[in-house]
């Protein structure tokens, strides 16, 4: 069974840990990633959610274990959901944020990746795939996107649009 570790308010660890299973206490808050993964079509990489774990459309994420870095959870369940690996170097933290009882890190990187190619975990992970932003649209709006990833994926769009803009003004 997964261990996470309990931070306060201000994300410093209290020195306690607890488990998926177990109850969040108020003043208490686990540690969450998730990565927004886009090709050069300007589609993200999603995915179908196992059924025990409500079968809605999400990115890719999970908890931090105990005594893990945020950057090495977000790698770590990428590598386990999907079978991909990612480099630490080509993914970038767009966003951290509190969200009722967790810390919420958003990465981001752009990669091409071949579906076929992908080892899914069929206890997370039903199947993935490429789609653009109005379809993820459509489905939240169908309630078949899980409304937290889809306010996750809205914070990593502001940050693409920081990226164009800059590279609009280095031309």
């Amino acid at each position: 069974m997964e261990e996470r570790d309990f931070v306060d308010k201000n994300r410093q660890p209290i020195g306690e840990v607890t488990t998926k299973e177990s109850n969040i206490l108020e003043g208490k808050y686990v540690q969450i990633v998730v990565i927004c993964i886009q090709n050069e079509k300007n589609e993200f990489l999603i995915q179908k959610r196992a059924q025990k774990k409500n079968g809605k459309w999400a990115l890719t994420g999970g908890h931090v274990i105990s005594g893990e870095e945020s950057v090495h959870a977000i790698l770590r369940e990428v590598q386990e959901e999907l079978g991909l690996q990612l480099e630490e170097s080509k993914i970038e933290l767009v966003f951290s944020k509190r969200a009722y009882d967790c810390f919420v890190d958003i990465y981001y990187t752009k990669k091409e990746v071949e579906l076929v190619n992908l080892k899914l975990e069929k206890e997370e992970v039903e199947t993935v795939k490429w789609i653009s932003l109005k379809e993820i649209k459509t489905l939240k709006e169908k309630n078949a996107f899980l409304e937290c990833h889809y306010d996750c994926l809205q914070e990593c769009m502001y940050f693409i649009e920081k990226i164009k803009e800059e590279e609009k003004k280095n031309v």
